[in-house]
């Protein structure tokens, strides 16, 4: 089964075309490179999987599921790491990510068994300042966190590492693609810097 199927997506900004009939799968237990240069269409791509922004034409499934415009209901199988994650800087990481189980339905005791469980997985388990005091790092590893909360089925990640330190970045996605329960990864093209023999490509 594909975990996500694209057929005949465009795009079109004014009389720009970005995607001009994108045809790709991602099947299931897999690693996923999305490769192109600057402007090919990957952050285009990426918002009309997540139904942030309405295709010209073309459909998309994920988990056998349309996807549409506007609606959220494909979401609750993706976790998504946007390239500069964005957060609510007085609060602290675990009040953050609880926040974000309860938005997403989850019960008070898995929010706090994931919470754990992340937090220790992205080396911030210790941290109890404020987020607005975080570094670029500290805040991308907490979005990686956030991302794989609510134990998604496909896990976007948009250029994930710009800001992490080279060694402490291999060292998490070892540490991550080594664990027995996992979702399927869909990256662009910077996460070839490490895994470029690993993963299936589809080049822009």
């Amino acid at each position: 089964m594909d975990i996500l199927t694209i057929q005949n997506l465009k795009k079109s900004f004014g009389s720009k075309e970005v995607l001009c009939g994108l045809d790709m799968s991602v099947p299931e237990h897999s690693i996923f490179g999305f490769i192109g240069k600057n402007g090919a269409g990957k952050t285009t791509t990426m918002k009309a999987i997540l139904g942030l922004l309405k295709a010209d034409s073309g459909e998309i499934h994920v988990m056998g599921e349309k996807v549409r415009f506007g609606q959220t209901n494909t979401n609750r199988h993706i976790g998504y790491l946007p390239d500069v994650p964005e957060f609510y800087s007085y609060m602290t990481p675990n009040e953050y990510l609880t926040l974000c189980g309860e938005v997403c339905g989850m019960d008070k005791d898995d929010i706090a068994t994931r919470r754990k469980e992340l937090l220790e997985l992205v080396g911030l388990e210790q941290e109890r300042h404020r987020i607005k005091g975080f570094s670029r790092g500290m805040k991308q590893r907490l979005g990686i966190a956030q991302a794989l909360l609510n134990r998604p089925k496909l896990l976007i990640c948009d250029e994930p590492h710009p800001h992490l330190i080279r060694q402490a970045a291999r060292k998490f996605w070892i540490s991550f693609l080594r664990r027995k329960s996992r979702p399927q990864y869909f990256f662009p093209h910077i996460f070839f810097q490490m895994w470029s023999a690993s993963v299936q490509r589809q080049l822009f």
